[in-house]
């Protein structure tokens, strides 16, 4: 017998994933494809409010998914102010916030708030499982040689502390006694530093810090990056999108596909081996680093995301960090399970949900 009906939601520039839980059995997962020329008659992602829960309620309309069944509707968190990771219910001040775009600008900022709606009208609660904003940083991993400007914590949290209670209960153990390094290879690298089920260093992945990546510069020499800014030949938004959009395997090489890269490499091309060692060799780097956060005491460092798949890539950056510890592999992202097993864990009274202020 189920005793939860559950709608997850997960919002991407343009698609719109959602998946119906029996519980923890996923009755049905499918992806919305919106294309350009549909979304152009959109100004920004604000309006697209009606056409995306009308696709949500039309789609659920075919699977013969009544409403009315729903017991709680987990939306992926949007780009919110600095919080402690876990559950949030999602309320009136997590929805300005997230309207407001004072925090960022995402696709779920607009989930947050169809979750949060349809919620209330069917009377059934709306949560939020570990938002990219999710931040448990220590003093000292905040503090940076100028005093006008703090380290921030935005990475890919839902996946990192996913995976992190993944390995601790395969290993039939409890996450918040173990220190754990997690990796996420994607088109973002972000490698945390897990204690205690608290993440409290990693690279800010989401503005392009730390290791290089697919699609982000990482961190830059900062005289050059000054230089740069400063040269006239680029605005500032040109500089973010070299950083966070066109940085990295993109500019090195034209393309993120791990798969094409590989093929190069195995026909010989000396030039793309090159970049990607450079890039296992930074992913390494933050490893070690995260070493040091940990004073040495780790239990595991686990690999995760799309680029986990890479075999050569998980083998370059192995080769540098097994003397730290065991290493796990978790190939891929499972976003949609994630927030699932969140609210879970809240409506079977494992965990608590949080409130957002």
């Amino acid at each position: 017998m189920t005793d939860h009906i559950l709608l997850v939601l997960n919002f991407g520039s343009t698609s719109t994933k959602l998946a119906v839980f029996d519980d923890d059995t996923c009755r049905f997962s499918q992806t919305l494809r919106h294309g350009v020329a549909e979304l152009a008659a959109f100004g920004d992602i604000g309006e697209q409010y009606a056409f995306r829960r009308s696709a949500i309620i039309a789609c659920l309309a075919d699977h013969g998914v009544a409403l009315r069944d729903l017991t709680a509707i987990v939306s992926r968190g949007g780009l919110l102010k600095p919080i402690p990771g876990g559950v949030y219910a999602i309320g009136e001040e997590l929805v300005a916030d997230a309207k407001s775009g004072r925090y960022g600008r995402h696709a779920c900022n607009l989930c947050c708030e169809v979750a949060f709606d349809l919620g209330r009208e069917l009377g059934v609660p709306a949560y939020t499982v570990d938002p990219p904003s999710s931040d448990e940083l220590i003093d000292e991993a905040r503090v940076t040689g100028l005093p006008v400007i703090a380290r921030r914590s935005l990475y890919h949290a839902l996946n990192q502390r996913a995976i992190a209670r993944r390995l601790a209960a395969d290993l039939g153990r409890d996450v918040t006694e173990m220190n754990i390094i997690v990796v996420h290879l994607g088109g973002g690298i972000s490698v945390g530093a897990h204690q205690g089920g608290r993440v409290v260093d990693v690279n800010n992945a989401v503005d392009g810090e730390g290791p290089f990546s697919p699609e982000r510069a990482g961190t830059l020499p900062a005289g050059d990056l000054a230089a740069l800014c400063f040269s006239g030949r680029h605005g500032r938004e040109e500089v973010m999108r070299l950083i966070t959009g066109k940085g990295g395997l993109v500019a090195h090489l034209g393309t993120t596909d791990g798969q094409e890269l590989e093929k190069r490499i195995a026909a010989g091309d000396d030039a793309v081996r090159r970049v990607v060692s450079a890039m296992a060799y930074n992913v390494a780097k933050a490893v070690g680093a995260a070493a040091t956060v940990l004073a040495g005491r780790i239990d595991a460092i686990v690999m995760t995301g799309g680029l986990a798949h890479w075999t050569r890539l998980v083998e370059m950056i192995s080769t540098r960090v097994a003397f730290l510890a065991p290493i796990s592999l978790y190939p891929g992202e499972d976003e949609i399970g994630a927030l699932a097993a969140g609210a879970l864990r809240v409506l079977s009274g494992q965990e608590t949900a949080k409130t957002y202020g």
